[in-house]
């Protein structure tokens, strides 16, 4: 499930914490490594729940339609398509998808409002409109509907920013992922496969033989990082005369500490790569001018080397 460009990431927000928390110990790190790992498929099984929830929106809507005081001739004999999707029930009566909700207490139950917003919305859009009016139906064609809610409902959806940021600190930028990983399993319901929870990694996904470990690749790159981590300041203080490192940003400097430590520790891995890597990061993470100096200071001391 993971990929190396995420861990890279989950490395460097642990290493942020060692910056930020002098402090902090290895098996501190370690321990923060793991539950921010393990954070990414939690918000995925929550995000997949969310389909039996949704459906019990439409059931009810439809429900107290039927039963006001003088129902129309639609309300009375609703399309009950989506209602009925088979999505919804594979999931809730799948017994190890079940076992995990109920084991990490993933529910919606308060969040109502959001539901109601979120069921509202789905029903104005042209796509639910076609889903509704073919008259064909099918499991493949009920996980498409569902693949389509997850990618254009949820993306920068406030409501559930603000929904996910007070479960999870490690949730606040992993939305997009967790969505992906939610449309992949879906897809593969739509076949009539049986629900299975993703590895945690990716080279432990099904695949060729022999992949490098990606459990291991992010334990030893946190474990080079603070092993390492006065070795490595005292390097980019000697680079940067002209900066006092307790000025220089806090992002940037466990950046560069990061890349320092995967170029010591792992030196199969081409340092261009390296770089290239933890520059990438720096976009989203850091200053309009850190891509700059993350590179120069990064290139600079590992070809030192």
């Amino acid at each position: 499930m993971l990929n190396r460009r995420i861990l890279r990431i989950k490395a460097f927000k642990v290493v942020y914490s060692r910056v930020e928390n002098p402090s902090m110990t290895l098996p501190e790190a370690e321990a923060e490594l793991e539950r921010s790992c393990e954070a990414t498929r939690d918000l995925y099984l929550r995000m997949l729940a969310v389909a039996g929830p949704l459906t019990r929106e439409a059931q009810a809507r439809i429900d107290a339609a039927r039963h006001k005081f003088n129902p129309s001739e639609a309300e009375l004999h609703p399309n009950m398509k989506f209602a009925l999707n088979r999505i919804a029930p594979a999931l809730e009566e799948d017994p190890d998808f079940s076992k995990l909700v109920k084991k990490k207490k993933i529910s919606w139950d308060n969040d109502d409002v959001f539901l109601r917003n979120l069921y509202d919305s789905i029903r104005g859009k042209e796509y639910f409109r076609r889903y509704m009016e073919d008259p064909s139906g099918s499991l493949a064609a009920d996980a498409a509907l569902f693949c389509r809610i997850y990618e254009e409902e949820f993306s920068g959806a406030q409501a559930l920013d603000d929904i996910l940021e007070d479960l999870s600190i490690y949730w606040n930028d992993e939305l997009e992922y967790a969505l992906t990983w939610c449309c992949r399993s879906l897809e593969q319901m739509g076949k009539g496969k049986p629900w299975t929870l993703p590895e945690l990694f990716m080279s432990e996904m099904p695949g060729p033989d022999g992949r490098e470990s990606d459990r291991a690749f992010v334990r030893n790159l946190v474990r080079s990082a603070m092993r390492g981590f006065d070795r490595y300041y005292q390097m980019i203080s000697e680079v940067t005369p002209k900066w006092d490192t307790g000025r220089i940003c806090a992002t940037d400097l466990a950046l560069i500490i990061c890349g320092l430590a995967e170029a010591d520790a792992f030196l199969a891995i081409d340092y261009r790569t390296t770089i290239n890597e933890f520059v990438e990061i720096s976009k989203y993470y850091s200053t309009p001018e850190s891509r700059a100096f993350v590179n120069g200071v990064l290139d600079k001391l590992i070809n030192k080397k």
